[in-house]
């Protein structure tokens, strides 16, 4: 019965015992995961690697305020905004939307699966005006708020690396927000499609069909985050 129900989910179940603790092999498991983990939020992000999975596709690099990864780690605050090279970066222009790949806490899923999620997403987008992707590195979720906020984007889509877990160490997250305030957006005014990681996870159509949907629904209404209903599972939002 356990080897079956295995089959069907990634969680850690029916692992046995041998006397008060668990077998070897899971508990090795166990600590190979762990170790996965940490390898995650503690790799060094490479801007190069999604770049060059993005041929032909303009890109600006910019850096948070931490200037290291153990202050980043300690300081939440400081990688929700720019350092002062990064303001200097962004030129402003007319755009309808601003893609930021950012590191977060797991730059192997950055490095594996966003470059995707960006080609994906765009493709369903036709006709709007899409600005350079961004690769911000040392970065929080609410960077891209200041970020759409120096370009002038109407909205901003961060991908970013999940924090990982025990299960996952490479998943995705796509963050939008319309009309980002840098240090006055919220979470609650934020949607978020999370788990990005095929095969095991979201598949990028599913996903970039998603977001491209609630994407479009907040251009029409001038919202996102609570007041914007989530309707990816409608079979209008996949139809390409």
């Amino acid at each position: 019965m356990w080897d079956t129900l295995r089959e069907r989910t990634q969680a850690r179940i029916g692992l046995g015992r041998a006397g008060p603790a668990l077998p070897m092999a899971p508990r090795l498991g166990l600590q190979a995961a762990h170790a996965a983990a940490r390898d995650a939020v503690h790799a060094p992000f490479d801007p190069d690697t999604v770049a060059a999975a993005l041929p032909g596709v303009p890109t600006v690099r910019v850096h948070s305020a931490a200037p290291d990864r153990l202050t980043y780690l300690q300081r939440p605050d400081l990688g929700r905004r720019l350092d002062e090279h990064g303001r200097a970066a962004l030129a402003p222009g007319d755009w309808d939307a601003v893609f930021v790949v950012a590191d977060g806490l797991s730059s192997r899923a950055v490095h594996e699966h966003a470059a995707a999620m960006v080609g994906a997403t765009t493709a369903l987008l036709a006709g709007w005006r899409i600005a350079p992707v961004v690769l911000a590195e040392q970065a929080r979720v609410a960077l891209g708020d200041e970020i759409a906020h120096a370009l002038g984007a109407t909205m901003a889509v961060v991908l970013i690396g999940e924090r990982p877990g025990m299960s996952a160490a490479d998943s995705l997250g796509a963050y939008l927000t319309y009309a980002p305030e840098p240090g006055r957006t919220t979470d609650a005014e934020r949607n978020c499609l999370s788990n990005i990681r095929p095969p095991l996870g979201l598949s990028y159509r599913d996903a970039a069909a998603g977001l491209a949907a609630l994407m479009r629904r907040a251009r029409a209404s001038g919202v996102t985050g609570v007041a914007l209903k989530d309707e990816s599972g409608e079979p209008e939002a996949l139809a390409p």
